[in-house]
């Protein structure tokens, strides 16, 4: 097989999240902990830092990779979803991990899987583990993929882990209360391994305490700590942040939710200077302002054009659309055109009843079988006082927004991490 036929049977062969939802995931670490005996524990090999949290952790962990990849480490990095190219998933320094290695695990591997049955995350996840290995990392940022008890990265005992905080989302997996899903995210939290939770509600702080306490975890608490003193955008739309312990920061990804990601930053590196780590002010500093060159990531508060701006965001649940709300209200435009889609799975009224009424929307769906319909989201849209027309896909919405936009006006892309994958991909082959 070639790469794209490789990628044809890993999504229909194997059960994949991205696309069907509550179908793929399964419960437990049975398979994942048989594919690390048979691969020989590759995770063992190297340095781990683990990341989880219901939004910012695919930010945190871009950013942290980037300041040790500037610091001299090489660095692995395991994040989901992709947006263009499953490669996305694993890289290495920047690097997506090569199509070749993808087709010859497969290859080599298939008889040994397939008996397995395993889900599309954890065959992913053992191929990272096994290629960061085979690469010589020297420390890798693992993201976990949906919750963090039973998430199949939770074989590592990493020198440190981060929450970032906790909202609603997947709540028919990981239960339907805050303290609930911090329970479930709790879950990474290892004997005397130190612990950085971003952020906390009253619901979950005891959840973090209680369960740092049964396995006697250092835990502390980036809110209490406040090592980000103030902020403010400079002329190229970076945030310049002034911190505690370095004077200038320029922060290339500009979103609001950044700031809180900041912060909880400025604590992980702390206490990974205090484990040993030879991160100084420079790596630092090159991380933050070089994160999406260093490695690869798109999709936070990404601009993908000027006459008329437009935007694209991630932000997918209440939690991640709360600070994209605010984010197009302190936009100026003459217009603001909204392209959106979502997933069935989620709290589709309570997001949309976050965003402006003054916007001219273009309802699609994105390329997965988990995509809304757009008429169904339209009729939920008009629900909360949303107009605009329906679109059968993203490149036609994305066109429409462009014909009716003046060049004053502004364009923002999202709902969902597809909408922005299909509108990426759809760029990338213009």
């Amino acid at each position: 097989m070639n790469y794209n036929e490789t990628l044809n049977y890993l999504y229909e062969s194997i059960p994949m999240f991205q696309q069907v939802g509550t179908l793929a995931y399964k419960e437990g670490l049975s398979n994942t902990l048989i594919l690390d005996k048979h691969f020989h524990h590759p995770h063992l090999n190297y340095k781990t830092i683990h990341v989880a949290g219901t939004n910012g952790k695919g930010s945190c962990s871009h950013t942290l990779a980037a300041i040790l990849q500037s610091a001299g480490y090489k660095v692995g990095l395991y994040t989901s979803p992709h947006l263009v190219d499953f490669r996305e998933r694993i890289r290495v320094n920047g690097l997506p991990v090569s199509t070749d290695y993808v087709v010859k695990f497969v290859e080599e591997e298939r008889s040994f899987f397939e008996t397995l049955f395993p889900s599309f995350f954890e065959l992913t996840t053992a191929m990272a583990f096994k290629y960061f290995a085979e690469q010589k990392v020297d420390v890798a940022v693992i993201e976990v993929g949906l919750g963090g008890r039973l998430d199949c990265t939770n074989i590592i005992r990493p020198d440190l882990c981060i929450i970032t905080n906790i909202s609603l989302d997947h709540t028919q997996l990981l239960g339907n209360t805050l303290a609930l899903i911090a329970g479930e995210k709790a879950g990474i939290i290892k004997s005397d391994i130190p612990v950085v939770i971003g952020e906390t509600t009253e619901e979950t702080k005891p959840v973090f305490i209680q369960k740092a306490a049964e396995v006697n975890a250092p835990i502390l608490f980036a809110e209490e700590e406040q090592l980000l003193w103030r902020w403010e955008k400079n002329k190229k739309g970076y945030w310049q942040y002034y911190t505690a312990d370095y004077p200038e920061l320029k922060g290339e990804l500009g979103g609001l939710c950044q700031l809180k990601n900041t912060n909880t930053l400025l604590l992980a590196l702390r206490i990974l200077k205090r484990l040993g780590y030879n991160i100084t002010q420079k790596a630092v500093e090159q991380g933050f302002e070089g994160v999406c060159k260093l490695t690869g990531l798109m999709g936070r508060w990404q601009k993908l054009g000027s006459a008329p701006t437009i935007m694209c965001d991630t932000g997918h649940n209440i939690g991640g659309m709360t600070y994209i709300a605010e984010q197009l209200r302190l936009q100026t435009y003459r217009k603001l055109h909204i392209i959106i889609g979502m997933v069935n799975d989620k709290d589709i009224s309570g997001v949309l009843a976050l965003l402006p009424k003054d916007a001219e929307y273009y309802f699609t769906k994105a390329s997965v079988k988990r995509a809304l319909h757009e008429i169904d989201l339209k009729f939920l849209a008009s629900q909360v006082g949303l107009q605009g027309n329906t679109y059968s896909n993203v490149p036609k919405a994305f066109e429409a927004a462009k014909m009716n936009a003046s060049e004053k006006d502004f364009i923002f892309v999202g709902g969902s991490s597809f909408i922005v994958a299909d509108l990426l991909a759809f760029l990338s082959r213009k």
